[in-house]
């Protein structure tokens, strides 16, 4: 999807095949914002981001390993991740649906990864 002043979070949320997809919704200044959209079959990938990341699970369910720690997610739960905080997706619903909200540590969004 592209970044867009206004549109609707849940057209076309359909999830891939395997995986996950990372839709930028907003990027403004420091700002990202992003769709995430999960498949059920996901392989779990350790993440640790320069960014602050706020998190939550709009639909499904899904497991978080954050710094060691098991954190369960369902509907409208959500998480703050401190940069450098170490996490991974570990399961997945096959209709999760979840918003991210990046804020990088400098008014330059555009550097380096938001995935996850």
């Amino acid at each position: 999807m592209s970044e867009q002043a206004s549109g609707n979070f849940f057209g076309d949320a359909l999830p891939p095949r395997s995986g996950e997809r990372f839709d930028v919704l907003l990027r403004h200044r420091n700002l990202v914002v992003e769709r995430i959209v999960s498949s059920g079959v996901v392989t779990p990938t350790p993440y640790v981001q320069t960014q602050d990341e706020w998190v939550v699970l709009l639909r499904g369910e899904a497991t978080l390993l954050i710094d060691d720690r098991v954190v369960e997610l369902t509907v409208g739960d959500y998480v703050f991740l401190p940069a450098s905080t170490p996490h991974t997706v570990q399961r997945v619903s096959a209709d999760a649906l979840w918003l991210a909200v990046h804020l990088h540590p400098d008014d330059d969004a555009r550097i380096g990864s938001t995935q996850a």
